[in-house]
């Protein structure tokens, strides 16, 4: 038997949660049964999803009970394997979640692929999250040649990946962060035409139409409110929206309000579109063939931010609401 900390819901929480809605215990694991692997947990992905899992409410995927351990993608190392596909030392991508170690199916575990990346980068951007930049803006909101591309929460995991492949296909991006940290991320290293502090415009529709004189014709939306708001305003004819995320609504306790420019949509024949990364799995090859090319000729640029120990876990994923995180968070254990 294997000592090993994980970390529960405790509680669900209403508005803003806090590290009371956690509890870290104390377990055993066995060996690894037939067709099992045991993993040692090395990195953890802290995703704003969690919180959508956290309420009772039906929804994409299963709502957690109250004493359940946080699931979320995980890289860990085979530390013992009762099946033939995998052998101690294999680095994996799981969804082992916030835990030291774990006892999974085999045919739950991935090992990552031969990219030159680093084994972390599989939680980010050679992950579930780069994918989702890549399906909203490719598949969902179909990228064409020429268009201006509005992207929110642009400084966090999906939105610095999605201003990344926009900018690599040649596009202008205009983005918004909170803050002139994020916004000078976003200008240095990622290289975006024009990056707007939503906590410093009174007005972001007309910061928007400031930074876009010409209108967008995409959008990438990770915030809904009004980001979406400024983002219908500024349309052109038939732009494409893909709704990724609306982060601004994840904490309210009373409905969050609708757009007012509501109106516009029929009339500037603006497709809007939400989807569910899960939904395009499939086109995991193509995206991380294009990532390995984009790699190779130099052109990725990418942030994380990395906090230490399972114990920080919760702080970490706390952190998320409140902005403190640029690129992808994670959690590294020893």
């Amino acid at each position: 038997m294997r000592r090993s900390r994980e970390i529960r819901l405790a509680d669900r929480p209403t508005g803003v949660p806090s590290c009371r809605a956690f509890v870290a215990a104390d377990v055993e694991i066995p060996e690894p049964a037939l067709g099992e692997v045991q993993i040692r947990n090395l990195w953890l992905s802290i995703d704003p999803a969690i919180r959508g899992r956290m309420y009772a409410a039906k929804s994409y995927i299963p709502p957690f009970e109250i004493g359940d351990v946080i699931a979320s993608p995980a890289i860990g190392e085979i530390i013992s394997s009762n099946d033939p596909l995998f052998i101690s030392g294999d680095i994996v991508l799981s969804d082992a979640g916030w835990r030291d170690y774990a006892n999974l199916p085999a045919a739950e575990v991935e090992k990552l692929p031969p990219m030159d990346l680093p084994a972390q980068a599989f939680l980010g951007i050679a992950g579930i999250t780069g994918l989702a930049a890549y399906a909203g803006l490719l598949r969902v909101a179909k990228l064409k040649p020429g268009d201006v591309v509005f992207i929110s929460a642009a400084s966090g995991a999906v939105g610095s990946t999605a201003c990344l492949i926009a900018k690599m296909m040649g596009h202008k991006v205009i983005a918004t962060a909170g803050g002139p940290t994020k916004t000078a991320f976003l200008r240095d290293a990622l290289g975006v035409d024009a990056a707007i502090d939503y906590r410093a415009e009174p007005n972001l529709r007309k910061a928007l139409a400031a930074a876009a004189p010409e209108g967008i014709d995409v959008y990438f939306d990770n915030v809904g409110g009004p980001c979406l708001e400024a983002a219908i305003g500024c349309a052109n004819l038939h732009a494409r929206f893909a709704i990724c995320g609306m982060i601004a609504g994840y904490n309210v306790i009373e409905p969050m309000a609708a757009p007012r420019n509501m109106t516009l949509i029929p009339a500037k024949r603006i497709g809007m579109k939400g989807f569910i990364v899960f939904d395009h799995l499939d086109l995991m090859p193509a995206y991380r063939e294009k990532l390995a090319a984009w790699h190779g000729a130099g052109k990725l640029n990418w942030r994380e931010t990395v906090v230490e120990g399972l114990d920080n876990a919760p702080q970490a994923f706390v952190d998320l609401f409140s902005g403190g995180n640029i690129g992808k968070m994670l959690v590294r254990l020893p």
